[in-house]
């Protein structure tokens, strides 16, 4: 159990604006990882292996991609008892993303909206980060895992996105468990326009063929999963699932931020532009889910992310068809000690 409990730590960080808090807490945990002080956050592992897309993951619970952009604290993360963690979104080059302010909480809902824009330190200074890294050394248990997520800078005009995609997947492959397409972000002009059709199938055809490649050049073939955005229909998730298939992608993470803001209004800060997180996204990801899960069959992985704040709504997911889940929102609001309540209510369930 952390040393300190996040109940005394979260009421000063919340006066805070929320990305000044965010900013601080992840120097926070840059500075204090692989050392004593980390007993600060540290949380007792929770095991619970399952081996998907040919990974054998320790437990189901991952950290998810979008708190830890720049790679910075991998370690910091990993002590808080995830069996794997995400990190980025990277892009090949250093961007500042959207103008502040950008990020904004909603309390009353176990909320946040961002609109960040995948700010990030670019490609170079990401590996350099990811490099340095202990996280999947087995010194205090098992083996974790570490999913490096893509993306394509602002700049790029959507019909050459897929060059900055083959550059990123070209740059992290040798260094990632896992590599996650992030094409559901609100925040960059146009990126969703990728889940669409014809601009899916090119994107994923080329980035297989790259892959082959890679997994021929480095000697192993790392999977590749998909990230996509709650805010689909039936039809558009029936799609997905087809082209994921079609071009051997291992996994679908679902889901990223909603634009919907009906569960939400009302509140101080629910009109403000950008993706919405945390609470009120669970059933609009679970309905994704097991659209997604009806589409694919029973032995495609999905990986749940989206409105986790409990060991209840983590137990949804998996009963809404997902394999593993990923915390993001939540650890803001409840704080690490939840990792270990999502992983010991896993832990505990029949399936």
């Amino acid at each position: 159990m952390s040393l300190i409990p996040y109940a005394l730590t979260r009421p000063f960080l919340f006066k805070m604006d929320p990305e000044a808090a965010h900013d601080l807490t992840i120097e926070g945990l840059a500075r204090t990882q692989n050392t004593p002080l980390d007993c600060a956050y540290r949380q007792p592992f929770v095991a619970q292996p399952i081996t998907l897309a040919g990974l054998h993951f320790p437990n189901r619970v991952g950290m998810a991609a979008g708190l830890d952009k720049n790679a910075r604290c991998i370690d910091g993360l990993g002590a808080m008892g995830f069996g794997f963690v995400e990190v980025g979104t990277v892009t090949p080059k250093a961007q500042p993303g959207n103008p502040k302010p950008r990020m904004f909480r909603l309390p009353e809902a176990n909320a946040l909206i961002n609109r960040l824009g995948f700010n990030n330190d670019g490609l170079d200074a990401f590996i350099s980060n990811v490099k340095r890294s202990k996280f999947r050394q087995q010194g205090h248990g098992p083996r974790r895992l570490l999913g490096l997520n893509i993306g394509k800078n602002a700049a790029t005009p959507i019909e050459n996105a897929t060059e900055d995609y083959l550059i990123t997947l070209t740059g992290v492959y040798p260094h990632a468990d896992y590599v996650t397409v992030n094409i559901s972000s609100p925040n960059t002009k146009n990126l969703r326009a990728l889940q669409s059709d014809e601009a899916l199938d090119g994107l994923l055809g080329a980035l297989a063929a790259r892959r082959e490649e890679l997994a021929a050049e480095h000697g192993r073939r790392v999977p590749m999963f998909l990230k996509i955005a709650p805010d689909l229909d039936e039809a558009q998730v029936g799609v997905i699932a087809a082209t994921l298939q079609k071009h051997g992608m291992e996994g679908v993470i679902a889901t990223n931020t909603t634009l919907a803001r009906d569960t939400v209004s009302g509140l101080p800060h629910a009109e403000e532009m950008g993706g919405l997180s945390g609470s009120p996204v669970l059933e609009g990801s679970n309905r994704v889910i097991r659209g997604l899960r009806a589409a694919l069959g029973k032995d495609f992985p999905i990986i749940r992310v989206g409105g986790i704040l409990s060991g209840h709504d983590a137990i949804s997911k998996i009963e809404a068809g997902a394999d593993l889940v990923q915390i993001y929102t939540g650890l803001i609001y409840k704080g690490p000690a939840l990792v270990t309540e999502v992983a010991s209510a896993l832990q505990q369930m029949k399936r």
